[in-house]
């Protein structure tokens, strides 16, 4: 065979099979969706850190924190390579106004340990989207100044949201509520 430019021989450059590297950034996989907003998918040792450094790059507001519970969809393939899915996740919309656009950051949080670290000494506005996200699908925030029920009383025992929570069970009651007539 002949050689090409490189001096290799073709039957050789066809042989090396090179797999695409993931795209970082800050060292966090990113990818975008289908509407061109960026995400990025730090883990849990990662995420103050690359909040921290988005803030200096610009994306100084946090928009929301929402959770999600994958329990029915364990095989998703929304995620990019080097990404392992859980079963929870939280996602972070943050919002750059200099540059008018929004990123979004998808943390995978693990079934057997579901803590994260809290955002809201840096963004006091997430205390409450983080009690909520605690209240609804239990997962834990650590580090954050009230991590009790928001929505539910204090007695409810489990979390409604998670995929695996009877519904049904036991009827919502509401405190201060009138009685049924």
């Amino acid at each position: 065979m002949a050689d090409n430019e490189t001096g290799e021989s073709e039957g050789d450059a066809r042989d090396e099979i090179h797999e695409p590297e993931p795209q970082l950034r800050h060292g966090v996989p990113q990818a975008f969706d289908p509407m061109g907003v960026e995400l990025l998918f730090p883990n849990a040792d990662q995420l103050l850190d690359l909040i921290e450094t988005l803030g200096h790059e610009g994306f100084a507001m946090l928009l929301d924190v929402c959770g999600a519970d994958y329990l029915t969809h364990p095989g998703r393939t929304t995620l990019p390579d080097g990404v392992t899915p859980e079963r929870f996740e939280v996602v972070y919309t943050l919002v750059s106004h200099v540059e008018r656009r929004r990123l979004r950051l998808r943390v995978q949080v693990a079934e057997s340990d579901p803590t994260i670290p809290s955002v809201a000494h840096m963004h006091p506005g997430a205390e409450n989207a983080e009690r909520e996200t605690y209240d609804m699908f239990g997962i834990v925030f650590a580090d954050h100044p009230d991590l009790s029920r928001i929505l539910l009383p204090d007695d409810w025992e489990g979390h409604p949201l998670r995929k695996d929570f009877a519904v049904g069970r036991i009827p919502v009651q509401f405190k201060g509520a009138p009685a049924p007539r």
